[in-house]
């Protein structure tokens, strides 16, 4: 099933930026399709490939980090071409 996620992680000290754009970079490695905004990285793949990496680089970040907040938002079904309305 293809799905979309909508990912933001927030390290909790000082040196913030450097946890994000690790992550940033180890995901743009991935096979998955992205779209980067300044505030959250949208993913879009197969559901199972996608938190299965997620769960993975996600556990690295948090051995990594002391403290780190990640929401994460996920929606069944490829949102990719999705372009906002202007009027």
């Amino acid at each position: 099933m293809k799905a979309s996620f909508d990912l933001s992680i927030y390290p909790l000290h000082q040196d913030f930026e450097q946890p994000i754009k690790d992550f940033i970079r180890q995901l743009r490695k991935s096979k998955f399709e992205l779209i980067e905004t300044p505030l959250s990285t949208q993913i879009y793949g197969e559901f199972n490939e996608v938190m299965a990496w997620l769960t993975n680089h996600l556990d690295e970040t948090f051995q990594n980090q002391e403290h780190c907040v990640v929401t994460l938002k996920i929606l069944n079904g490829d949102r990719s071409s999705y372009r906002p309305f202007k009027d």
